[in-house]
């Protein structure tokens, strides 16, 4: 059976992006809505910044995009040295 192995890039940025996308929708409902403010102010002791504003949020969902496209790419490495193809 041929191993797959992925594309560090690829992954990292599909990560961050996922990440990204999280964080700006919890920062927006957390400003709107006031739900979930909880979670942005748990998330907002590592993602310094990261708050239920508008500025906050997209200061928490470029921390977010960060954070998942660095952990992406070392996933992606890990199972490709894993892999033996890296």
């Amino acid at each position: 059976m041929p191993r797959s192995t992925l594309n560090t890039l690829n992954f990292g940025l599909a990560l961050g992006i996922t990440f990204g996308l999280g964080a700006l929708f919890l920062g927006l409902t957390s400003w709107l809505f006031n739900y979930g403010t909880a979670w942005v102010e748990l998330i907002g002791t590592v993602y310094i910044g990261y708050s239920t504003t508008l500025l906050g949020t997209i200061i928490g969902t470029i921390y977010a995009f960060v954070d998942g496209l660095i952990g992406g790419i070392v996933i992606a490495w890990f199972y490709n040295k894993l892999q033996g193809r890296g």
